[in-house]
């Protein structure tokens, strides 16, 4: 084995960062923040910070394979979460199916059970497109309260009126909306401050949090959302609260 090959690697996974092997998270991916242990040294690519490596073994072979580890990282967790989503929304489909088959013989009954499963579709398909989807708006500077406006009308927040971070609007509303559904929707609470070139947003669980009946739709979904589609890090090192790093606007 190669010396670069022993030696320890964190790549840049969009906002964050993976150590290669241990597949230990840090974040978020700035230089103000390197990753525990070291010393080590900047990679970076036309200016924009790939990883970190041991000093002793920079070279643009280090650059490199820090940019195809942290792409294949990357495309291994989408994969992952289409395959999941996918096989969750079959099974979804083929109980709604089956409902509506047996109300039309006459079970009436169902019909309410019906409406559930089609709310459970939805929501499955939804989540499904989010992670299937490029997004196709550009990253701009969106006001973090009028985004929670939409995706957590029922929390209780915290936020300077200048929280402003750059992002994808469209993106940023399914990301924290899929954050306060995991966090128990009603009577969370999020906070939030300004680190660095980061706001940094905490949210504390509400009190009649439940665990969700599809774990996918959870940290998974949030975690892909925020890091690969934001450019942020979800921090779940404790278990509450969840934080989210986005980048200033």
């Amino acid at each position: 084995m190669s010396t670069l090959e022993q030696s320890a690697l964190w790549v840049r996974v969009g906002g964050g960062l993976e150590e290669v092997g241990s597949g230990r998270r840090h974040g978020p991916a700035d230089p103000e923040f390197p990753p525990p242990g070291g010393p080590w040294s900047e990679l970076r690519h036309n200016g924009r910070l790939v990883g970190w490596a041991s000093p002793d073994t920079l070279s643009r072979t280090s650059v490199r394979r820090a940019e195809e580890e942290g792409a294949r990282l990357i495309q291994e967790r989408r994969a992952y979460l289409l395959r999941r989503l996918g096989h969750k929304l079959r099974s979804s489909v083929l109980a709604l199916q089956e409902s509506a088959r047996q109300a039309a013989f006459g079970r009436q009954e169902l019909f309410e059970e019906i409406h559930d499963q089609a709310l459970d579709v939805a929501r499955r398909a939804f989540a499904l497109e989010a992670v299937a989807l490029d997004p196709v708006d550009p990253a701009r500077a969106v006001v973090v309260g009028a985004v929670l406006n939409l995706a957590a009308p029922g929390a209780h927040r915290t936020l300077p009126q200048d929280a402003v971070v750059r992002a994808p609007e469209p993106v940023l509303v399914e990301a924290l909306t899929r954050a306060y559904e995991w966090m128990g929707g009603p009577g969370a609470s999020i906070r939030g401050n300004l680190e660095g070139r980061w706001w940094r947003l905490e949210i504390d669980a509400s009190p009649a949090r439940r665990p969700l009946a599809i774990p996918e739709l959870g940290e998974p979904l949030v975690r892909y959302l925020v890091d690969a589609r934001l450019e942020g890090w979800l921090d779940v090192s404790k278990q509450e609260p969840a934080i989210i790093y986005l980048p200033a606007g």
